[in-house]
């Protein structure tokens, strides 16, 4: 198949990229930079450079490689596009990812439908952002938390725009958990190892991980297979953060995490990092395993944390 991947060189597609190449694909990789051009050629596909939120530019990459599939990867989360981490003002932080989730996607699915392309795979988010009733462990039919009257609630609306606009035009949405693997935790290893990342309360808020290798293993099924609709795409073990964290920190050979209490969590970090922490819900990936086929290399963060960190 002929896939275009926009959003090449994130964490996600420097994973994703040659895994589709592997199996045979022919793809095409986008970056907003021409220094990573090589970057792409080195993993397989042929780079080109298209800028997100001109909808001129997509259309015309799109209709260069004439792709059997788009596969939406496009953010701007790391600290050379958003600056530091800033889990206080996700409105910030996320400001330029927001923008290529909602106009980014818009711009992708009209150059899509433009070039007659079928199919679509767009990125999704499932990590702690299940709605904050009943138990700890949600589905695809569980509606997520858009986090109403915090400074999160426009990039949750955003995300839930992805899911109404790629189901409409007949794609899938991938739900990804929290991802770790290469170059994807460093800021938190670094936070953890300064015990600057405090367990909030009695820390019983629950969180879905996911290995970037498995995350992009999940993606070129639901490519191959031409999935449609939701999935979660998290490991088999969604877990509170009373669990989680003091194991990161282990695994990062850090003192145990301090532990803070709600209301100075909420002055120092924000209604976000409080909601993950005390009241988030993880989520299941049944369906995904069931109608995708899809298989682990890393069923829980609890190896492969420790296969990260420490080889």
């Amino acid at each position: 198949m002929r896939v275009f991947v926009a959003g090449g060189t994130g964490v996600l597609g420097r994973r994703l990229v040659p895994q589709l190449v592997a199996g045979g694909h022919q793809v095409t990789a986008t970056t907003t930079s021409p220094a990573k051009l090589d970057l792409l050629r080195g993993l397989g596909a042929e780079g080109v450079v298209m800028d997100g939120l001109d909808a001129a530019s997509i259309r015309a990459a799109v209709a260069r490689a004439r792709p059997d599939t788009v596969v939406h990867q496009m953010t701007a989360i790391s600290p050379a596009h958003a600056g530091r981490p800033d889990i206080k003002h996700p409105d910030r932080w996320f400001a330029a990812t927001n923008r290529l989730r909602g106009e980014g996607t818009d711009n992708l699915l009209a150059a899509a439908a433009e070039a007659g392309v079928p199919h679509v795979v767009a990125q999704g988010y499932a990590s702690w952002n299940g709605l904050r009733e009943g138990g700890w462990v949600k589905t695809e039919e569980d509606p997520l938390d858009l986090l109403p009257g915090t400074a999160a609630q426009h990039g949750m609306e955003v995300l839930a725009h992805v899911e109404r606009a790629v189901l409409a035009a007949g794609g899938a949405v991938l739900r990804y958990g929290a991802f770790y693997g290469p170059g994807a935790i460093d800021d938190q290893v670094t936070l953890v190892r300064k015990r600057q990342y405090p367990l909030v309360g009695r820390a019983q808020g629950h969180s879905s991980w996911i290995h970037l290798d498995d995350a992009a293993s999940a993606t070129v099924l639901a490519v191959e297979q031409k999935a449609r609709g939701v999935f979660n795409i998290v490991d088999d073990e969604p877990a509170p953060a009373a669990e989680w964290l003091p194991h990161l920190a282990e695994c990062a050979g850090a003192r145990p995490p301090r532990r803070v209490p709600v209301w100075l969590a909420r002055l120092l970090a924000g209604d976000q990092a409080v909601i993950m922490m005390t009241e988030g819900r993880g989520f299941s990936n049944a369906k995904a395993r069931r109608e995708l086929g899809w298989e682990l290399r890393h069923p829980s963060w609890r190896e492969g944390f420790r296969t990260e960190l420490q080889g």
